[in-house]
Order: C-alpha cells, then sequence, then structure tokens
C-alpha cells in the first residue's frame, strides 16, 4: 500500500496536477451538505459534493484558492498548494442577512480578463508540463518558385524544359511552380525528467536531393515552433508571441466573438502589433473558455516588420484536447512568400520571380504519460534516423501518410526526376552550385575554389593557383585534394596534397593526411580570409609583408562520440621560413651581435575537443554546416611539443580554452559572446607563442582586433573576452526615415590581458621592432555600427582605447562586412 501511494504520488508531482479531496458539513450541526459547488476561484473549473458531502477537484488548472458556495450559506474560501494533492474539509456557516442585488459593469477591454487567465494557464496548458508524452508526426516541405508569367515561361533558359510550366498552380494569390518537395514520417518522445527529446525518422521522400541530413532537418524536431514561448526565434529574429507573458505591452487585442469551436466553447480574440516596426504578429486565435488553452490560431508578421526578402508569412495552428485537460498540436500549416529582388514601382507590370516555401504538419496517436523505458532515451542524439529511411516505396507512403497527395503534389516527383536527365538543366545547377560553393564540379573532380585563383601580395607578385578535390562522384567516403600556385615576382612554386576518408560513417570518424609548402599569415584569426582570397588582396590597408614559409605535415583522426560531442588528435611538423619584413634573430653571447636564423622546426602532437549540446547541423559528403545550439559551445586544445623527433628543436605544453554562446535576448535583439583563456609552458621564440589575432585589412573581423597590427602583441599566458549586440532596429526603428530603410545597430567590445616573460623569449629570439607584451595592461578596443545597409552591408566604426603610442596604427578606423541575412 505505502509504495502503491508513492507510486501515485510520482505520477502526480510528474503530471503537475492539483488534487483536492474533502467533506462539506454544516459548521452548527456536523451534517453532510450535499451539492455544494466548489470551484476555484477565477476559474471555471469547479464540482459538487455528493450525497455524503465529499468532493474531489483534480485539475491542472489550479488557482491559488477555492470558494464553496450554497444556497442559505455564507461563501467559504480556502488557499491552495499547488501541483500536490492535498485534503480541504470545508464547515459552511449559515448566512446571517440578506444581501442586497448587485450590479456588476465591466469598462475596460473585455479580451483582458480573457488573456490574463490564457497567460497564467501557459505553464500548463504547455505540452512541456506532462511526465512524458510521444506522438507520430508527419511533415511535408514545397518549395515552389512564385509570379510566373507568360514572359517568363517564353524565356530562351528555359527552351529544353519547358514542359515544367504544365505544372503552374493559378489558383488564387501569385501563379506558382512546384520545384521542390519532401516528406518526413516519424516518431517523437519526450520526457520531462531528466527532460529528454527523441525523434525516430522512418521514412523520407525527397524529390531531386537525396541527402540524409536534408531528410533530418526536414523532421518534427528541427521545424516545431511552440506558441506558448514567449519569443519564437523565426529566420533567426526573436518574434514576440501573441499569448507572451508582457503581451499587451507589443499587441492590441479585441475580443470579436464567442461561439462553438468542436465541442468547446471558445472566445475569438484578434491582436497586431502596437508598433508596425516590432518583430510582432498579426492574426486572431480561439481560446477554451474553460482551460484557456489555444484552441486555434492564425497569423502573420505585419507589414512593415523589420525584416529582409520576406513579403508574406502565414502560420495555422490547430490544438485539439487528446484527454482531458491534455491539449495537444495536432495541426502546423506555414507559408513563406521570400522575393531577394523587390520590384521599387508599385504598379510594376513585370512583377518579380520569388519562392514559396510550405510546411505542413499533422501530429497523431498521442500518447500521454506513459515514458518509455530508461535505455530509450539513452544517448545525445535528439534525432535518430533509420538505416536508409529514402529506399522506402510508394506502399509505404500510401499507407502511412496523413493526408492523399493531390494530383498536382504527385506530379512533383515526375517533374523533378525528369528535369534532372536534361542537359542544359544540369549546366544551370553547376554554375549555381559553383558560385555558392567556390567549386565547378566536373565528373570526378571538384575544380577550385575560383576566388583563389588570382591574388597578389609584395612577396609573390601576382600569384596564380589551380586547386581541386575528388567529386563526391569519385567516392562519397574518399576525398582527394591539391593545388599549384605559383608568384611571378618571387618566381616560385607553392603546392599542398592532401586526403581524407571516412573510417566509420555511422561515429564520423574521419582519417586525414596533408602536407603542404605555402606561405601563411601567422596571427590571423580563424575567421579571416585566406592569404590567396583575391578579397584578401583588395582590402588590405597595409602592404603584406610579414609572411611566414611553412612547410607542414600533418596527420589527424576524428571521432564523434554522438552529435555535438568529438574528438581530434593530430600530429604536426612545421618548419617555417620567415619571409619580407620578418627575421628569425638568436641573441649572441655577451657582446656578440645576434645571428641569423634561417628556419625553425617544430613537432607536436595535439587533441582537440569541442562539446556543443544539442548543435544541429546540414551536412554534405565531408563538410557540414552548424544551425547552432541555444547552449554554450565549447572547446579545449591541448598539445605538446616533441623535441629531438625529426630535428624539432622546441619542448613545451599548451592549453587554450574557448567558449562561444549566442544569446537570444527577446525584444533586444541578440549577443554573441566568445571567451578564451590559454597559457604556454616552455622557452619559447616568437612565432610559437600566443600571437593575438590582428586584423590588416578593411573587413571587419569578428574574431580579431581590427586595429591591432599583426604581430603587434604576444602571450605566453592570456584570457580573452569579444562582445558582440546586434539591437535589431531597436533604437532605428523608432524613427521614421530610419525605419523605411531597416537600418539596424550593433556594437560590439574586446579585450585581451596577458603576460610574457620577456627575458626567456628574448634569450630564444629577439622581438622585432613594433612587437610587444601586454604588460602595461589589457588592449581594448570598442565598436558600433550600422548593419542591413542595402540589406548586405555593416559599417563599424572601430576606436582603440589602449596602447596608442604604438607606431602604425589608428585611434579611430572604418570597417566594413558583407552578409546576408533576414
Amino acid at each position: 500500500m505505502l509504495l502503491a501511494a508513492a507510486m501515485a504520488w510520482a505520477v502526480l508531482a510528474g503530471a503537475q496536477t492539483t488534487r483536492i479531496t474533502g467533506t462539506v458539513t454544516d459548521a452548527a450541526t456536523g451534517e453532510a451538505l450535499p451539492f455544494v459547488n466548489i470551484s476555484f476561484i477565477d476559474s471555471r473549473v469547479s464540482t459538487n459534493s455528493d450525497l455524503d458531502g465529499n468532493y474531489v477537484l483534480e485539475t491542472y488548472y489550479a488557482t491559488d484558492s477555492i470558494r464553496a458556495v450554497s444556497m442559505g450559506y455564507a461563501p467559504f474560501t480556502a488557499k491552495v498548494k499547488r501541483d500536490q494533492p492535498q485534503r480541504i474539509d470545508i464547515r459552511m456557516h449559515a448566512a446571517t442577512e440578506q444581501l442586497a442585488d448587485v450590479v456588476v459593469t465591466y469598462k475596460g477591454n473585455p479580451a483582458f480578463p480573457i488573456l490574463r487567465r490564457l497567460v497564467a494557464n501557459k505553464p500548463v496548458n504547455n505540452r512541456e508540463k506532462l511526465e512524458a508524452y510521444q506522438y507520430e508526426a508527419y511533415n511535408k516541405v514545397e518549395f515552389d518558385l512564385n509570379n510566373i508569367t507568360e514572359e517568363f515561361e517564353k524565356k530562351k533558359i528555359f527552351k529544353d524544359f519547358a514542359f515544367i510550366f504544365d505544372h503552374v498552380d493559378t489558383s488564387g494569390g501569385k501563379p506558382f511552380l512546384p520545384i521542390f518537395m519532401t516528406e518526413t514520417m516519424s516518431d517523437v518522445y519526450y520526457r520531462q525528467k531528466p527532460k529528454t527529446r527523441r525523434e525516430l525518422i522512418h521514412g523520407t521522400k525527397v524529390s531531386g536531393l537525396e541527402n540524409p541530413s536534408i531528410s533530418q532537418f526536414m523532421g518534427d524536431m528541427y521545424q516545431n515552433v511552440n506558441i506558448y514561448d514567449n519569443f519564437l526565434v523565426i529566420f533567426g529574429k526573436n518574434f514576440v508571441s501573441p499569448i507572451a507573458d508582457g503581451g499587451r505591452a507589443y499587441y492590441n487585442y479585441y475580443l470579436l466573438d464567442s461561439n462553438w469551436v468542436g465541442n468547446n466553447w471558445c472566445y475569438h480574440i484578434s491582436f497586431s502589433p502596437k508598433r508596425v516596426q516590432e518583430l510582432a504578429f498579426s492574426g486572431s486565435m480561439w481560446v477554451n473558455d474553460t482551460s484557456y488553452a489555444v484552441k486555434s490560431i492564425e497569423a502573420g508578421i505585419a507589414t512593415g516588420a523589420n525584416l529582409n526578402f520576406v513579403e508574406g508569412f502565414q502560420v495555422k495552428q490547430e490544438y485539439s484536447q487528446v484527454q482531458p485537460e491534455v491539449w495537444m498540436l495536432t495541426k502546423d500549416q506555414l507559408l513563406v512568400d521570400l522575393n531577394l529582388v523587390k520590384n521599387q514601382k508599385k504598379d510594376a507590370k513585370r512583377p518579380v520571380q520569388g519562392f514559396y516555401g510550405r510546411r505542413t504538419a499533422s501530429y497523431r496517436d498521442f500518447v500521454i504519460n506513459k515514458p518509455m523505458p530508461p535505455g530509450f532515451y539513452a544517448g545525445a542524439d535528439e534525432v535518430v534516423m533509420d538505416i536508409d529511411p529514402l529506399s522506402l516505396g510508394s506502399a509505404y507512403w500510401d499507407e502511412h501518410r496523413h493526408e492523399n497527395l493531390s494530383p498536382q503534389e504527385n506530379a512533383i516527383y515526375h517533374m523533378v526526376d525528369t528535369m534532372k536527365t536534361i542537359p542544359r538543366f544540369r549546366t544551370y545547377v553547376d554554375i549555381v552550385t559553383t558560385i555558392f560553393t567556390g567549386y565547378y564540379t566536373r565528373g570526378k573532380i571538384d575544380l577550385g575554389p575560383y576566388f583563389t585563383t588570382y591574388s597578389f601580395n609584395p612577396l609573390e607578385g601576382n600569384r596564380f593557383r589551380i586547386g581541386g578535390r575528388t567529386s563526391s562522384n569519385f567516392s562519397t567516403r574518399t576525398e582527394f585534394n591539391g593545388y599549384l600556385a605559383y608568384g611571378t615576382k618571387d618566381g616560385k612554386f607553392k603546392f599542398g596534397l592532401g586526403g581524407k576518408t571516412f573510417v566509420s560513417k555511422t561515429s564520423r570518424q574521419i582519417l586525414e593526411v596533408t602536407y603542404k609548402q605555402d606561405l601563411e599569415q601567422l596571427g590571423e584569426s580563424v575567421n579571416a580570409f585566406r592569404g590567396d582570397n583575391i578579397l584578401s588582396s583588395v582590402f588590405r590597408r597595409t602592404p603584406n609583408t610579414k609572411l611566414t614559409l611553412v612547410e607542414e605535415s600533418m596527420v589527424s583522426y576524428q571521432r564523434e562520440w554522438f552529435t555535438g560531442l568529438d574528438n581530434t588528435l593530430m600530429l604536426r611538423y612545421r618548419t617555417l621560413f620567415p619571409k619580407g619584413d620578418l627575421k628569425y634573430l638568436r641573441p649572441g653571447a655577451a657582446g656578440e651581435p645576434s645571428t641569423v636564423v634561417n628556419s625553425i622546426q617544430t613537432a607536436e602532437v595535439a587533441l582537440n575537443t569541442r562539446f556543443a549540446y544539442k548543435e544541429k547541423y546540414v551536412s554534405g559528403d565531408f563538410s557540414r554546416m552548424s544551425l547552432g545550439t541555444r547552449y554554450p559551445t565549447v572547446e579545449l586544445h591541448l598539445a605538446t611539443g616533441l623535441p629531438r623527433l625529426a630535428q624539432s628543436e622546441y619542448g613545451y605544453s599548451k592549453v587554450v580554452a574557448h567558449v562561444y554562446q549566442r544569446l537570444q535576448l527577446g525584444t533586444l535583439g541578440w549577443m554573441r559572446i566568445n571567451a578564451e583563456a590559454g597559457r604556454v609552458w616552455g622557452d619559447l621564440p616568437y612565432p610559437l607563442l600566443v600571437l593575438h589575432s590582428g586584423n590588416e585589412t578593411f573587413y571587419n573581423d569578428d574574431l580579431a582586433f581590427n586595429t591591432m597590427n599583426y604581430f603587434e602583441f604576444m602571450s605566453d599566458r592570456y584570457v580573452q573576452l569579444f562582445l558582440e549586440h546586434h539591437f535589431e532596429g531597436l533604437f532605428f526603428n523608432r524613427v521614421p526615415l530610419l525605419r523605411r530603410l531597416k537600418w539596424r545597430e550593433v556594437a560590439a567590445a574586446k579585450a585581451v590581458a596577458g603576460s610574457l616573460d620577456m627575458d626567456r623569449t628574448q634569450r630564444e629570439m629577439l622581438l622585432l621592432p613594433g612587437m610587444y607584451s601586454l604588460g602595461d595592461g589589457p588592449f581594448v578596443e570598442v565598436s558600433a555600427g550600422v548593419e542591413n545597409i542595402l540589406k548586405v552591408l555593416r559599417v563599424d566604426g572601430v576606436w582603440r582605447l589602449t596602447y596608442n603610442d604604438h607606431p602604425g596604427t589608428n585611434l579611430f578606423a572604418l570597417r566594413l562586412n558583407l552578409a546576408l541575412q533576414f
């Protein structure tokens, strides 16, 4: 009995219900009172006592008090302990006087009391309250080319595949042509304690693109938006939810109607932004009158919102009570109208082509508060795919999809597969792929990247480069790569060769071997333009005369233990030759001149660990693009020098820890934080110390000090912090002219503090003029700028606050950046 009671308590506590039991009696006689109404104050949840005066009141929607009323008795009230079982015995006292009639008149907005109860009940209506749930999800995503005109159809570019226009849909809105569609079937599981989500994707059907990572991305876990969150992250922006806790500060609400919606009596409430420039919605919702749960909602982005390329956005969600007091999303529809180029003429006869993105999701077969065995939730991967879910045939989809495809949707698969066989269409695809990836695929070879074909610098003069790698047509498990470069001024060839192969794709184990002889810029950030990028040559603010010829052999092994956690073990041997203004000078004995060192050799073994909890990716065959995570990303780099290995000269130890996080801050925008600290032990020359990342281009580098020169500062121990805040138009949106321009504010602050044992360093190698330690305090720079100029340009003013007496530096600088963003 005791064990059963404990188990019942655990279930109730996990599900967050409030259960009240008790007896109602006459306070004077002790007689049981039947038919007494007991209810939660400010709620429609109530019950009546039975013939013996007993009552049970159980609900997710408890308030902090109950009231008991009965004819001839004074009302009884009592406090309630929410989310736990309790007993409250009610003793009713006879009424001593008759109350006069009371007329209550409400003069406020009638939508506000409903909204207040809706917000108060959000925690219990949010499905996250449940101990566990699971359901079957069906997702269908479609992309369409819209604004299809007769003139557009007659363009020569479509001559060889004009048949596609037989599928243009002209039913309402803009004429559109479906060009891509994917379907996904999955089971979704949730457990509250400890909080765990898991999605098992059982089937994926894709028109024209068979990429398992894309299939994973199209599942329910990556696409779902929870209306009960205060802020909804859409296009990377923070939209205020219409049912946010402080929604009245951003929305106007109006009560339109009350009526039956299915078996539920509901209130119909409309909402619209108080200020058109803010990221908020216009639309309406139906709210249940007992649970104050959202029954359905239709919303769109308000005209005038500070958002690029989005001509329209509509979302419709439907919720159902799948069991008493448990509301779940059962239907989710989304339509996005994207236009990269906007026609500025209001009466333009030639509409600009854009894209529709459509998503339809439905959910069924709900199981509530019945968690799977603990072992089922083991592992960190939220999304797990069945082996080759793309292999399922049409019979599977005919049986399992939640709704039949329309004849037009069925035709999309055939149309896209036919287009893939047309040579001219493949040519167009290759051109677009080359622009975005930098590589042109020619059979089993990818040539590129094209932006490194030509560059220039003072040491090499004009630099010409040709490179490539094997394509997926050669292998999806092994890749070879190489390049050859030549400088017209130094008359020397540089080259690189390498290869990598999957030891295992299941656990993402990659073995890589590379060798190169080429010029490098030591001390630049990982975010900087590569040295042979033509943009690096064009946007330089000082001549690039501090280069190093690097001869490097490297072998590495990467192992991903689960999504978000990986290790890379690396063995590297390098020979460094100073070029240009760089010199390696070793101090002589007392009274003796310094001697020139032609090169230094180092060998090191390193272990890098990276952990990004619940990070999401879209992957290619070898590379992949992170979609980010709302948790911090942590990296730890450990390295040790191997003296006397293949003439390696130095023994040392190195530790570097890095933490990155992007914080969504609601209407205040978002912030990017980078923190790093490191230490090097050993007697080392300056090229092997920590060279703080400078930037000698006019291009703004988020991960470097934009007013610091290369080799200006170095340390053997340091800590640095980069903060960058994007206000997303918080202030400019309140100025009419700037609101029309959709400019957005950005501010940043960067600082690094460190130290250097100068005596030990100078004994190994002399520092050159213009090289310093941070012995006089931290280096600090701050910046303020405007982004989204013409939708792509960002301009920052950067102020250097310390070490302003160094030659060749400026107190203030302008930096530019180009980026496409919503």
